[in-house]
């Protein structure tokens, strides 16, 4: 919450574009439209790229955000994803524009349902924190019994009953489901025609090594996406020619640095879907205690690497600066050449979107996939992106010395 007072969150809003009318319940597919003023009109950038980052359950975030830009008439060139965040890409760069968000939405609204059938009742309203925390871990024990209808399926008998080696003694879950949900809703011919450039990243078991799927290099197909939710001991290894792997979210949950790393640069507008907030409060008890560390270990570093990028795209851009300014003999040295290959006036906005644990939301946050959670979260995405999106900077080319604007709508209602 913004720790503004009345009139001084008055001045702010004075810097905004229009605010947007509040949103009706997450259950319904249509929301009000994002009204930023600038619908149509593609962000002066060369590149607009998504990144998303796994998290589990908490994926239906990044459903909501990709509402609320598709609303606007954001369309991503690129999406990077690893885990669900891999799975989310898929739906998105596997379909038609106009077919994303109804796609994201048959994914969530299949996996949230209950595996024993038990109803979902909008109306009702949960009294208090305890009482949701409560029924949040009775769904989450569902969901390890029960699995997840059209992603994961409980293995019987259970893997330590059954002989050493056995494939299916190498996870307690079943994937088969994900498989045939990805095929029906992921066209992967259109992945492939290479319209939109889709990333998913998986860890090699037996080197360790990080491994990109890429439409620049690889044909992509319903085991690459796989791979990179294939999170043991949970669910098994995938294998692709020869080789198995795991969900790259055991070596690094964020496709960040793959991103940023790309050549040759572009004046790039990224949004970067996170699950999990790196900041946070002190726990003050134990179920508080393993969602903290979670949120530490899986939140990837992400600022670390913006800063370090930061500080990189500066040196490029006086580099750049410094080559204008040297004789034409100098510039034909061997030193210049080299400074020459690093530098250039590239700009990037990096725009994160961050998912806030609610207080009554345990250390099961990331497979609890009830029906209310995934409407909660999805709607967490949508206003986090609707409200970012007010703010007209997020759009506009950065005027920074070093050409990197980021931004935390959460950080930015917090400055008075």
């Amino acid at each position: 919450m913004s720790n503004l007072q009345p009139k001084q969150r008055a001045s702010r809003r004075d810097e905004l574009a229009p605010e947007p009318a509040a949103a009706p319940h997450a259950t319904e597919l249509d929301y009000a439209r994002v009204k930023t003023g600038r619908a149509g009109t593609r962000p002066p950038f060369e590149r607009v790229t998504l990144i998303l980052q796994g998290g589990g359950a908490l994926g239906a975030y990044q459903g909501g955000v990709y509402q609320a830009l598709a609303e606007a008439k954001i369309h991503p060139d690129w999406v990077a994803g690893i885990s669900i965040g891999a799975i989310n890409s898929a739906l998105i760069a596997g379909n038609a524009p106009e077919k994303r968000v109804e796609r994201l939405r048959e994914f969530w609204e299949t996996v949230s349902r209950s595996p024993f059938g038990v109803p979902y009742f909008a109306w009702h309203k949960i009294a208090s924190d305890l009482n949701h925390r409560i029924i949040n871990m009775m769904r989450s024990f569902g969901t390890l019994l029960g699995g997840a209808p059209g992603f994961f399926a409980l293995r019987l008998p259970p893997p330590y009953l059954l002989p050493p080696n056995d494939f299916e003694a190498l996870s307690f879950y079943d994937v088969t489901p994900l498989r045939a949900t990805l095929e029906r809703l992921v066209d992967f011919d259109r992945i492939n025609a290479g319209e939109m450039r889709l990333s998913v990243g998986a860890v090699n078991v037996k080197s360790g090594n990080f491994i990109y799927f890429d439409t620049t290099t690889h044909k992509i197909s319903p085991k690459h996406v796989m791979a990179s939710g294939s999170l043991p001991p949970g669910f098994p290894a995938t294998e692709i020619d020869g080789e198995y792997y795991w969900d790259g979210g055991v070596l690094s949950n964020a496709p960040l640095q793959w991103v940023l790393d790309d050549r040759p640069r572009k004046d790039t507008l990224i949004f970067q879907l996170d699950l999990w907030n790196a900041r946070g409060e002190l726990p003050r008890d134990l179920m508080a205690i393993d969602r903290r560390q979670k949120e530490i270990r899986f939140s990837s570093r992400t600022r670390l690497a913006t800063d370090h990028f930061r500080k990189l795209q500066h040196m490029r851009r006086l580099g750049a600066t410094l080559l204008a300014k040297m004789p034409e003999e100098l510039r034909r040295t061997p030193e210049a050449k080299m400074l020459a290959a690093e530098a250039d006036e590239k700009v990037y906005n990096i725009i994160q979107l961050i998912y806030r644990a609610r207080t009554y939301e345990g250390t099961s946050m990331d497979y609890e996939f009830s029906r209310r959670t995934m409407e909660e979260h999805w709607k967490a995405g949508y206003d986090d992106a609707s409200r970012t999106l007010r703010f007209p900077k997020v759009l506009q080319r950065p005027e920074e010395l070093d050409g990197v604007f980021t931004f935390d709508v959460a950080s930015e209602e917090r400055r008075p």
